[in-house]
């Protein structure tokens, strides 16, 4: 409901859902911040808000008790014949406890991320926790609703994308450059790549007839993307937007390079090659998924830790955190050029 990661990932299972059973009608509960998403995919029929983020701030307000319980009569609004909860988490299977007499299903105690969740289930269905999170998604679905996934890649099956082919400039019949899109943000401290990596890069790729392209949402983002865009005089810095906006941007890209982040995520499903910086997180669990992504990932013994803050102290690397020490500007520029040619 609130990662735009997961909400990514679940596109693969939407898509074989419909496949499998075209007259499935389907709705889903969402954060509202990214209540917008999720109709990104054609086989969504509606999307009801929930607004546990905000709702915690207040937890005692009226305000906060009066939005609950609209929450919950929107819910039962529908004749539902099956509930899924495809995040396995206490809070996600409270929410799914919402709907009244209607079967539910979910992962089992070993399957969960977090195992107590599965008591909220009527149908608990097992799926590996070494498989990736795309993947998980597929099966729980598939074991759900009763049709077999298969071994094929799932598809994001998403609508209304952009050509990502370079177009030609009116005025010359020189095509314009091939444009990068730097997904430099995150949420985590150690899953950013350090800085001046990426201005060593953005220099680089100017060097290579690149144009860098350079997004921003927060003020720390906007000040990164104003270092980047003065290290590339031909990089183009975009103004904030939101995912909406932002989606068709990214969709025209040539290439991306992002660190783990739903950025990511979302160049995976728009099928845009996409080298993606792995430090502390594990690219074979919830790495970006599908085709002409590449990987790149630390080999330290540490790695992945999964860890929101370093054990080791920033004085005693030259690159922090310690395991991006590996993953060189000239090493990803190397990857990029191959992706774009």
């Amino acid at each position: 409901m609130s990662s735009l990661g997961d909400i990514v990932h679940t596109f693969p299972a939407i898509t074989d859902a419909k496949r499998a059973l075209p007259e499935l009608t389907l709705d889903w509960v969402v954060e509202e911040a990214f209540s917008d998403i999720p109709l990104w995919h054609p086989g969504v029929n509606q999307v009801i808000p929930v607004a546990i983020r905000r709702w915690r701030k207040h937890l005692l307000s009226r305000g906060t008790r009066l939005e609950w319980r609209q929450f919950k009569n929107s819910l039962n609004q529908q004749p539902y014949d099956l509930v899924i909860d495809a995040q396995g988490l206490l809070k996600s299977a409270g929410v799914l406890r919402c709907v009244s007499g209607v079967p539910t299903a979910g992962y089992s105690w070993r399957s969960a991320r977090e195992g107590l969740a599965s008591v909220f289930y009527d149908q608990r269905i097992e799926v590996s926790r070494s498989t990736h999170a795309v993947e998980r998604t597929r099966h729980l679905l598939g074991a759900a609703l009763g049709y077999e996934v298969g071994d094929q890649t799932g598809r994001y099956g998403l609508k209304d994308l952009a050509s990502r082919q370079p177009m030609a400039n009116a005025d010359s019949a020189t095509p314009e450059p091939r444009k990068v899109l730097f997904a430099h943000g995150t949420t985590w401290t150690t899953k950013h790549w350090p800085d001046e990596c990426w201005t060593e890069l953005a220099a680089l790729c100017h060097e290579q007839g690149l144009q860098v392209v350079v997004p921003w949402y927060s003020d720390q983002e906007r000040a990164r993307a104003m270092k980047i865009h003065a290290a590339s005089p031909s990089s183009q810095l975009l103004p904030k937007m939101g995912l909406e906006e932002l989606k068709q941007v990214m969709a025209s890209m040539s290439a991306m390079v992002a660190v783990d982040t739903g950025l990511g995520h979302i160049a995976a499903a728009l099928e845009v090659p996409t080298i993606s910086l792995y430090g502390p997180t594990d690219p074979k669990l919830t790495g970006a998924y599908g085709a002409d992504q590449i990987h790149m990932k630390s080999s330290l013994a540490c790695s992945p830790c999964l860890k929101r803050s370093c054990q080791y102290k920033a004085s005693e690397f030259a690159v922090y955190p310690p395991c991006f020490g590996e993953i060189t500007p000239e090493l990803v520029l190397s990857r990029l050029v191959e992706a774009v040619h």
